[in-house]
């Protein structure tokens, strides 16, 4: 596939050489300081952005333009920019999701089995840590996380605890760790009575990640126009 990868960072040159290496051709690393470069460019097949979501709007009028994929990660959207990517994908073929690990596709598919038995029975607290260089927090894969653990509102969400709390109410603590090179970690406690259960996943480099949405751009080359996942890549969405 002809590739155009959004952003020059570490996660663009990462996605770069391992694109090549898997023998793709791309295109160029893009962002908003060189957008200039895609009048210079043939056309690619397909998008695959990890990037900073100041670049969206770029990206969305390149695929309409010239009729392509999109294979979206970035996180820290607001809810206009995710109604952006879903009116997209009416037209165009677009993967979305917040973390491109096959482990953590799994441990999401653990969740949504684990917390319908356990919720009312056990408090439940979400703790993620990532490297002192995220922007946002919480990371994108615990929102994705709290969604599963919290799908109808029906448990309050506190950002961290001070002060003089008292005794727990109806609620989930949320929490984020930044520090070091840490490339990603997230945990969900269930405290129950005298007993208590905890889901890891650690990420040890950002490579998984990389390699989850090459799989998912070769996933992806030839489908129809539609809002595709993770659960989509693993299987679990097929009747």
């Amino acid at each position: 596939m002809k590739l155009i990868i959004g952003g020059q960072g570490k996660m663009g040159s990462l996605l770069k050489e391992t694109a090549q290496n898997l023998g793709h051709t791309v295109l160029a690393n893009v962002d908003t300081s060189n957008l200039d470069v895609l009048d210079t460019l043939e056309s690619a097949d397909m998008i695959v952005d990890f990037s900073h979501r100041d670049n969206l709007n770029w990206i969305i009028d390149y695929v309409n333009a010239h009729d392509c994929a999109l294979v979206y990660g970035t996180t820290g959207l607001d809810a206009d920019q995710k109604a952006q990517l879903v009116t997209l994908s009416k037209t165009h073929p677009v993967f979305f999701s917040a973390n491109y690990s096959y482990g953590v596709a799994v441990f999401t598919e653990i969740m949504k089995v684990a917390v319908p038995m356990l919720k009312d029975s056990f408090d439940m607290e979400l703790v993620e840590t990532h490297h002192n260089q995220k922007a946002d927090a919480p990371s994108g894969t615990a929102k994705a996380i709290l969604e599963i653990m919290n799908p109808n509102g029906e448990f309050k969400e506190v950002y961290g605890r001070h002060g003089l709390i008292g005794p727990r109410q109806k609620e989930i603590g949320v929490h984020a760790l930044r520090g070091g090179t840490e490339a990603g970690e997230h945990t969900v406690h269930f405290f129950g009575d005298n007993e208590s259960i905890t889901i890891t996943h650690h990420a040890t480099n950002r490579q998984i990640f990389v390699n989850g949405a090459l799989k998912a751009a070769i996933w992806l080359e030839g489908k129809p126009a539609g809002l595709y996942g993770m659960p989509d890549l693993l299987g679990v969405n097929q009747a």
